[in-house]
């Protein structure tokens, strides 16, 4: 996958934004085909995760292709320590307001555990729901061959799915932990099988580069990386580690631009001050 370049995708496969009253000039939202054809031309794809509207607004103006309403809100909103407690409610309040929010990004969310594993009844109402009740546009699901048969129902029904191979945070329980993903035979298989039945791309987490471009290039699907080192179609992080919001450990894949955390805690400390010593209101903060 050398030679991947990062420019603004053409717009032919590409649909207008929600907007009636928008005119030529108005951002195209990227879709599944966007996708497709962004990876057969060898353009990088970027994905970041979602939780709010103005945080989903600036990363929309900033370009970003895809945003990920993930069940990793759970830690990084909630305060969990997995990503397990979030339900199907919380989901689509969240992915409601980011929804809202892309105009030109297409916006994935997660079915949060157990949403993927109890019936494919089950998760075609949830897939509904989240296109019935928010504005966005897919469904991400945990696993691969085991998952075929319910990712097949999901496409038929009209639900976009975005599988998920490698390292399964809805998993954590059953491996005891989150763990590097080593067996490429099953993860290759797993990855085929989810594009066999259906879904449009595919997300992979926490394995090797080797295993990262084998499964690249064994799929026919673009392929977004988060730990699958630099030669899947694209990559994708959970934007409160890229930020520098997140306090405590971060994973070795993330690489942090900033320091929100420290920007925000000066911010409040010293508008904490300027009330202590009497400088805040002043004449200016004054009618």
């Amino acid at each position: 996958m050398t030679g991947l370049s990062r420019k603004v995708p053409s717009h032919a496969d590409a649909v207008p934004t929600n907007d009636p009253m928008s005119d030529s000039t108005a951002p195209q939202r990227i879709t599944t085909r966007t996708l497709q054809r962004m990876a057969r031309d060898g353009q990088r794809i970027s994905m970041l995760t979602a939780y709010d509207y103005p945080t989903a607004q600036v990363l929309d103006e900033s370009g970003i292709d895809v945003l990920l309403v993930g069940d990793s809100l759970a830690m990084v909103v909630q305060g969990h320590e997995t990503t397990l407690p979030v339900t199907m409610d919380q989901m689509i309040y969240h992915a409601e307001m980011v929804g809202r929010a892309a105009r030109r990004a297409m916006v994935v969310v997660d079915l949060p555990f157990p949403e993927g594993q109890l019936s494919i009844e089950n998760s075609l109402q949830c897939g509904a729901r989240v296109l019935k009740e928010t504005e966005c546009h897919a469904v991400k699901l945990e696993g691969g061959a085991e998952q075929s048969e319910r990712i097949g129902a999901l496409v038929t029904a009209g639900i976009p799915v975005m599988a998920h191979v490698g390292l399964r945070p809805q998993n954590v329980l059953v491996d005891g932990g989150y763990r590097v993903q080593k067996d490429t035979d099953r993860l290759v298989k797993d990855a085929l099988a989810a594009e066999s039945a259906g879904a449009f791309c595919v997300l992979i987490e926490c394995v090797s580069r080797e295993i990262g471009k084998a499964i690249t290039d064994a799929v026919s699907v673009p392929t977004i990386g988060i730990g699958a080192g630099p030669d899947t179609n694209g990559q994708v992080l959970v934007t409160n580690d890229l930020i520098g919001l997140t306090s405590g450990y971060l994973p070795k894949f993330v690489r942090q631009m900033a320091d929100v955390r420290g920007t925000i805690r000066k911010a409040v400390t010293d508008y904490r001050d300027a009330i202590d010593d009497g400088s805040f209101p002043g004449k200016k903060e004054t009618f």
